[in-house]
């Protein structure tokens, strides 16, 4: 059974996008409302199937998504999807889903198998209105959620211990809505924040499970390399 996001707006349709900064506050407000931040979610142990998602920027608004689906043990691709689109929505801080989100949802609709948890190359409630990417990929798909961010955003934390597994607090005027995650020895971190359907604990576990070698999760390369493959395909690159 394939992914089907119940609330997917198409552009144009009777439920389009929104495309001013107006109606995408509005959703995003009710997305944050309609999101579980009280479920664990399935541990690390639990999960069978894992998918990642990310894009691929072309110039002059053209993009690709791309979702992949992992098994969680071997971290070995199960399936693969991929949307090529394009965005009209403005850049935008803090708006930023709304440039991804139609064909972030249109790749996930095109995996067969449903996945057991999501992660995506974002945030979820380390957000300004609490509603990051994450947040709004797991109302839309059901399917418990996380985000794993590369850079900070507008959040305080300390610098975790430099060993793997070593974790900090992100925090928002004093309220924890993530971590700073060290996935190796002496990377980076990266910033965990979950979305919906998923808590903290078992996001950082599975972040690590996910990033036995890289910085970054295996979920988050694969599906960076499948878009920026099928853009480079493509001839946008």
């Amino acid at each position: 059974m394939g992914i089907r996001t119940g609330e997917r707006r198409e552009r144009g349709g009777p439920h389009a996008w929104p495309t001013t900064e107006a109606e995408a506050v509005a959703l995003q407000e009710r997305l944050r409302e309609a999101a579980d931040l009280t479920a664990e979610g399935p541990s690390p142990d639990q999960v069978r199937t894992v998918a990642g998602v990310d894009v691929a920027y072309a110039d002059g608004g053209g993009l690709v998504a791309a979702a992949v689906v992992l098994d969680a043990a071997t971290l070995q691709v199960v399936e693969e999807s991929v949307h090529a689109g394009r965005t009209d929505f403005p850049y935008v801080p803090g708006l930023l889903a709304f440039r991804e989100l139609p064909s972030v949802t249109a790749a996930l609709d095109g995996l067969t198998c449903r996945p057991d948890v999501l992660v995506c190359d974002g945030y979820g409630i380390a957000h300004p209105r609490r509603a990051g990417l994450a947040v709004h990929l797991g109302v839309l798909t059901g399917i418990p959620c996380f985000g794993v961010a590369k850079t900070p955003f507008l959040f305080d934390f300390e610098q975790p211990g430099r060993e793997r597994g070593s974790f900090s607090p992100l925090t928002s005027e004093g309220e924890e809505v993530g971590r700073a995650v060290r996935t190796q020895d002496g990377v980076k971190p990266v910033f965990v924040s979950v979305g919906s359907g998923i808590g903290l604990e078992h996001a950082t576990a599975l972040t690590l499970r996910l990033a036995p070698t890289y910085r970054q999760p295996e979920t988050t390369r694969r599906a960076d390399h499948l878009a920026g493959r099928h853009l480079a395909a493509a001839g946008q690159v």
